[in-house]
């Protein structure tokens, strides 16, 4: 039996006394190139769109129309980390940074954070709990995650009109069969990022051959 995110997470922050109660999500840290993308929105409990769900859960079309609906309903704001950044922290770390940054471009502070996963980012200086599945469970989480995600599939289709060939825009850099064909076809992007095992792999066997 599978269950839709409600709002129970949010009513038991506002028991506490908190007010301005955010949820935040990330999307991206599977693909082998493009910046990881997070999202905070703060909910309007009067005006919650309806069929909020899990982002992965929903057909693009769904997606994009919720994604518009929050974006006219609720605060919200969207943050990246770029390759650049996910290499040098790693993939964690740099979601982490994207989210303190989503966090951190909403119009108002909350007084309460809730995070999608198992751990908080080190640097969320503010009252915050960590929600496994919480796209699943939360709806401010879950609408997170569906502006988070057409966000980024959006920055995915443009990169890909940059670099054809490895189908960017129906697989947004995910490690599918047809991108690492091109990978290793077409060779790696600036976009590309070279912590990531695949990518890495081509590279060093690149400058194996070159020497």
């Amino acid at each position: 039996m599978t269950s839709t995110p409600d709002f129970s997470f949010e009513e038991a922050a506002f028991a506490r006394g908190l007010t301005y109660v955010a949820g935040v999500d990330e999307v991206g840290r599977g693909p082998l190139c493009g910046p990881v993308v997070a999202a905070a929105v703060r909910l309007d409990p009067l005006r919650i769109p309806p069929g909020l769900d899990d982002s992965k859960k929903l057909m693009q079309a769904r997606r994009e129309a919720l994604a518009a609906e929050i974006m006219a309903r609720a605060d919200v704001a969207v943050a990246e980390a770029s390759v650049e950044e996910i290499d040098r922290l790693n993939i964690l770390q740099a979601s982490h940074l994207a989210m303190c940054r989503a966090v951190a471009g909403l119009a108002q502070a909350p007084d309460h954070v809730l995070v999608d996963g198992n751990r908080l980012p080190r640097d969320l200086a503010l009252s915050a709990e960590a929600v496994v599945k919480g796209d699943a469970r939360s709806q401010s989480i879950a609408a997170a995650s569906i502006v988070a995600k057409v966000w980024r599939d959006r920055i995915m289709v443009d990169l890909a009109q940059q670099h054809p060939g490895y189908g960017w825009e129906r697989n947004a850099g995910y490690p599918t069969k047809d991108h690492l064909e091109a990978l290793r076809n077409l060779g790696v992007t600036p976009h590309h990022r070279r912590s990531f095992k695949p990518v890495h792999h081509i590279l060093y066997q690149d400058q194996t051959i070159s020497r």
